[in-house]
């Protein structure tokens, strides 16, 4: 988008105090610029590939799920605004909702099929925004790549948006599930290839055939860039990566 376009939609006075008005972008870059100075820093992050979330146009993040800290950790690693699915409990009380709409996040459902947040998902993919969605649906216990849903190959093929699978180590050590407060831990991130949306055999429309195939790639690239990363974070004397690499 224009960026002269984009500042007067910002400063409509209808749009000053919305989540994506000014206001929200303002709480959406001290929420990235804290990330980068406190988490980056106190988990040694080291990282690679991260440059490939740089890309521009519609762009889908497919990172494991091992924590709370695997969005935040990703979205400070790029200039966009990334777009997140949460579950709908993070919207309440309204000031909560309101943070978590600034930052690119909006609620669905959990446990049922929520058609209108993905719908929602492939109009903002449409116009170009950059979309996270974990591909295992919920949190692992393990670097072991749990069940891999085909919501990604639905968003990717409908959109046409590339994919990048992302192994992150360490965030379940640093903050598992039903810890309250997180622990110094060291953390690695390794960003893959982008993977180009399902296609049919012809490259015409991808069917649920096509679209379980490319599923099966995805998830032998996200265990791929999880022992990637698991190996990154295990290894000795290797100090992390430069603060100057990771802010673009």
């Amino acid at each position: 988008m224009d960026f002269g376009k984009r500042l007067r939609q910002l400063a409509r006075p209808g749009a000053l105090l919305a989540a994506d008005g000014m206001a929200g972008t303002l709480a959406w870059r001290a929420a990235r610029g804290l990330i980068r100075i406190l988490l980056f820093r106190v988990y040694r992050l080291r990282a690679t590939g991260y440059e490939r979330l740089r890309a521009d146009g519609p762009l889908i993040y497919a990172p494991v799920h091992r924590s709370h800290l695997d969005g935040p950790l990703i979205g400070g690693l790029t200039h966009h605004r990334v777009r997140y699915l949460g579950k709908e409990e993070l919207f309440h009380p309204k000031p909560l909702g309101w943070f978590m709409r600034s930052i690119g996040t909006f609620p669905v459902r959990r446990g049922e099929a929520d058609l209108d947040a993905m719908r929602a998902a492939l109009g903002l993919l449409t116009d170009g925004e950059t979309m996270l969605v974990f591909p295992e649906g919920t949190r692992q216990p393990s670097d072991d790549i749990g069940p891999v849903f085909d919501g990604t190959a639905w968003l990717a093929a409908k959109s046409g948006a590339p994919v990048l699978p992302v192994g992150i180590a360490g965030t379940r050590e640093a903050m598992p599930s039903g810890a309250k407060f997180p622990k110094r831990t060291q953390v690695a991130i390794v960003v893959g290839e982008p993977l180009a949306p399902p296609t049919g055999p012809d490259g015409g429309r991808a069917r649920r055939p096509d679209m379980t195939a490319w599923t099966a790639t995805l998830r032998d690239a996200l265990d791929d860039c999880q022992q990637r990363a698991r190996a990154l974070a295990d290894e000795s004397g290797r100090a992390r990566t430069p603060m100057r690499d990771l802010v673009p």
